[in-house]
């Protein structure tokens, strides 16, 4: 009669269990778990590649022993690796377990390495990153953003140094003299000017003229160049008398066309 590999087990198992005269099932931790029969099928079906099937045998050796700190740790191995059957969140509770039932163990500190590993494998397992593809749109995004605003900084630093450079030439720059009147002002007041030039030439103004017939005019019309000394010579007066006439003129903002008072002979 042919029997299955996991009925000739059972059936050894049953045999250890009964050879042991009043034991419960209690002391089947101490049994030597590497030789377990479930334990020796495990670690052959590791070796055959079979992961899944020495899953299967290393949870039946613990249900033969619970307190198996081998058998917690071949699964927490099988779990572990991605090339078997990754279950980041089994193979941490295998290990935590095998720590527990023998915390003085050669590797406890890899172990414990591993159990970290297992915890970020587990987190990003949880958090979903953003993809290759929209990662690369934000940066693109945020690359052209951060263009522009170079941008307009530039810009603004050229009106600033320009408006430095404007402000630096208007400080150098040498002020100009005050404006000078076209008469002395220690000029007396009963100061009569020389005939215009007009006399030299054998040519008279229409101020002469009229002076000369004895009609003079009440006002004169500012024209271009003109000044209060230039119209006083213009009519023979002083430039007190014509200052006088004129109380509400200022000698050194005449306008043209303005009208100027004649101060009476």
């Amino acid at each position: 009669m042919v029997f299955s590999s996991r009925c000739v087990l059972s059936l050894l198992a049953a045999l250890g269990l009964a050879g042991l005269s009043g034991c419960s099932l209690s002391d089947s931790g101490q049994l030597d778990e590497e030789n377990e029969p479930h334990f020796i099928l495990g670690k052959s079906r590791v070796n055959a590649l079979d992961y899944s099937a020495a899953i299967d045998a290393f949870k039946d050796s613990l249900q033969v022993n619970p307190h198996s700190a081998a058998a917690h740790y071949q699964l927490a191995c099988l779990y572990d690796s991605e090339n078997k059957v990754a279950d980041p969140a089994a193979a941490i509770y295998h290990y935590q377990e095998f720590l527990k039932l023998n915390p003085q163990a050669e590797n406890a500190a890899v172990v414990s390495q591993r159990i970290e590993g297992c915890k970020v494998q587990l987190a990003h397992a949880v958090i979903s990153l953003p993809s290759m593809p929209a990662s690369q749109k934000l940066l693109e995004s945020l690359s052209e953003t951060n263009r522009i605003l170079q941008a307009e900084l530039d810009k603004l630093r050229a009106s600033y140094a320009a408006l430095q450079l404007a402000a630096s030439q208007a400080a150098s720059r040498p002020a100009l003299p005050p404006r000078q009147n076209n008469f002395s002002p220690n000029e007396p007041d009963n100061f009569v000017p020389p005939p215009d030039n007009t006399v030299l030439t054998g040519k008279k103004s229409k101020a002469q003229k009229s002076l000369a017939t004895g009609v003079r005019a009440k006002t004169h019309v500012v024209a271009k160049g003109e000044s209060l000394a230039i119209i006083a010579r213009k009519y023979h007066v002083s430039l007190a008398s014509l200052q006088a006439a004129n109380p509400g003129v200022n000698s050194s903002k005449l306008r043209v066309g303005q009208s100027i008072s004649l101060p009476s002979p």
